[in-house]
């Protein structure tokens, strides 16, 4: 199983287990990561699942889609970094990636 570290705003990090073919988000949820809120459940319609993707994991992540570009327009200091996290599916090629979470979403 995939190893996700997600990094809070003031610095915590924690790391986690995710099952192949969940989403980040659903894998953070499930592991009670605090900064994600998840209000929509994962339908891309809010961004209280806003992540920042550390640079070195960029390319395999990936950019978003044009609706997730939309919805970041509503997340708390977008970056370029910025991803929602119930847009990135989990494999195996994601294993040790890393995440740092905003000091709030909306």
């Amino acid at each position: 199983m995939p190893k996700i570290t997600f990094i809070a705003h003031d610095g915590s990090s924690r790391e986690i287990d995710v099952a192949v073919g969940l989403t980040v988000m659903e894998g953070a949820v499930k592991n009670m990561i605090p900064g994600i809120d998840a209000d929509c459940g994962g339908a891309c319609a809010c961004s209280t699942c806003h992540v920042y993707v550390d640079p070195a994991w960029a390319a395999k992540v990936g950019k978003p889609a044009d609706v997730e570009e939309d919805m970041l327009d509503f997340a708390f200091e977008v970056k370029e970094n910025s991803r929602l996290s119930c847009q990135i599916k989990v494999t195996d090629d994601l294993d040790g990636l890393v995440l740092r979470t905003p000091e709030k979403q909306f």
